[in-house]
């Protein structure tokens, strides 16, 4: 799992380095494509599947990261005007903080197709592509009871703040969960989607909370630091952990009978309809689709169907 980790962040980091520039577009022009962290294998192949879309529909394409940081995410916006790109791709950083920079990208002529994650308002992206984090919030919710049981204390991991996905899935889980009266939710903590603050939380929360006996988390690096922490503590056996992504990382956990379920969000799908819908878009003006906000439906991998998983977030059906 390290070594895998290690390799995909060496891969990230050289896809940053890779600079934006014109006189390297092709003749249908360059697509311009800002992620996340790559550091993080969900926001990885969110990348590198919509560039991939991109060169074999004849553009030149680029990725970067802004890491949750809006200021970057602008100045990547300004970097992709410069470049005159013809579209930009984006999982935007923030729900309300990355609605001027869209504005801005739109009023320079470049078309924005928004990935993964929303802005609080419509009318300026011509595409968000999410996954239905309510759906899948209920699947992997249902298959949480299925293992943890009806009855005892639990505590959850809440992703960032900043992005309405985390409040989604938390508002998902609920409404399951709290039909069993006897599943009492006894702490909660922010991780913001990161491996490294799942474990330091949940070390936290089974120092104030020792006889809980799961943990559902909004995402799989989150849940993975956790596994991490109980695995340290000697309390994995007893406590068991949901995840939500889909990723690689947590395929392995679930064949090595670590986590017990994780929550595929399709993003190979949704990461390469939008690159087709800006192509349509950048042709014919029309992106071939009625609806701006489109939803995925996710799909959960556990033990007994893990070996359908057939690649990074892609399980056979």
């Amino acid at each position: 799992m390290f070594k895998k980790r290690q390799f995909l962040m060496s891969m990230a980091a050289a896809i940053i380095a890779v600079p934006l520039s014109a006189g390297a577009a092709m003749a249908d022009g360059l697509i311009s494509i800002i992620v996340n962290d790559p550091s993080n294998p969900y926001w990885y192949t969110e990348g590198e599947v919509a560039k991939a879309e991109a060169e074999s529909l004849g553009y030149s394409a680029t990725v970067a990261a802004h890491k949750g940081d809006t200021n970057t995410e602008s100045n990547l916006i300004d970097t992709a005007i410069t470049n005159k790109a013809v579209a930009i791709i984006l999982d935007p950083a923030n729900a309300d903080g990355s609605v001027g920079a869209v504005r801005k990208a739109v009023n320079a002529g470049i078309p924005v197709f928004l990935v993964n994650a929303e802005i609080n308002q419509e009318g300026l992206a011509k595409s968000q592509l999410v996954s239905n984090n309510a759906q899948g919030a209920a699947l992997g919710a249902m298959q949480w009871v299925e293992d943890v049981g009806d009855s005892g204390n639990y505590v959850e991991l809440f992703g960032a703040p900043s992005d309405n996905n985390a409040q989604t899935r938390s508002n998902g889980y609920e409404t399951v969960l709290s039909q069993y009266p006897d599943l009492v939710k006894v702490g909660q903590d922010v991780a913001n989607w990161d491996r490294t603050q799942g474990y330091n939380k949940m070390q936290s929360l089974l120092q104030a909370h020792p006889d809980i006996i799961g943990v559902i988390s909004g995402n799989d690096e989150m849940a993975l630091g956790a596994i991490a922490a109980l695995k340290e503590a000697g309390r994995l056996e007893d406590i068991k952990v949901g995840g939500f992504d889909g990723s690689p990382d947590a395929v392995d956990a679930i064949k090595a009978g670590e986590l017990e379920y994780t929550v595929l969000q399709p993003v190979a799908i949704f990461s390469k309809e939008a690159v087709k819908q800006a192509d349509s878009f950048i042709k014919t003006g029309s992106t071939g689709v009625d609806a701006e906000k489109q939803l995925f439906d996710c799909l959960l991998i556990t033990k007994d169907n893990v070996d359908d998983y057939t690649g990074p977030f892609v399980l056979a059906q």
